[in-house]
């Protein structure tokens, strides 16, 4: 199972670097990873995505605890959360089909950052099941190059769970 852990760590040099020696040492692989200021100065939110079962993740957490920048960490995988990540796509678009690339893109609502000759580079926020979706559409045209940063996510004051949303979306469509 794949788990969201949202650390607040100090922003200071090496903090990144720590971590993720943490988890080479363990032989654990980290496949999402994004950092950026958090929303006091001086700390910084990393959001990684880690594969493992909870036994694994409760001893991943006792082990970043250990470190001396880390604050606070959260396994908010079962936790309501709001969660994004941002893709760029570059997908091959001739003449007589570009109309349709655009057509397809704008259901998912990317945009069209760069037009060439040949192509389209499309820019595409949303939940990880979106971006997904669009690179499953888009394949039958030829995909160039892709480029995704790792997830983000912040808990739901609401409490609200997002996959009672998405089920309230699906019956309203």
């Amino acid at each position: 199972m794949k788990h969201t852990l949202s650390v607040l760590v100090e922003d200071e040099a090496g903090v990144l670097s720590r971590i993720s020696s943490l988890f080479a040492r363990r032989g654990f692989n980290i496949e999402s990873l994004a950092v950026g200021p958090a929303e006091q100065g001086g700390i910084s939110r990393i959001t990684m995505v880690v594969p493992g079962d909870d036994r694994v993740i409760e001893q991943l957490t006792k082990q970043l605890y250990k470190l001396v920048n880390v604050l606070k960490v959260q396994d908010i995988t079962e936790t309501p959360c709001v969660e994004r990540e941002l893709m760029l796509l570059k997908v091959n678009a001739t003449s007589s089909n570009r109309s349709e690339v655009i057509e397809l893109s704008q259901i998912f609502r990317a945009r069209v950052v760069d037009v060439a000759e040949d192509s389209l580079t499309l820019e595409v926020v949303g939940d990880p099941g979106k971006l997904v979706a669009i690179v499953q559409v888009l394949q039958k045209f030829g995909l160039r190059e892709i480029a995704r940063t790792g997830k983000i996510a912040l808990t739901r004051e609401s409490g609200v769970n997002t996959e009672l949303l998405k089920s309230l979306e699906a019956k309203v469509s």
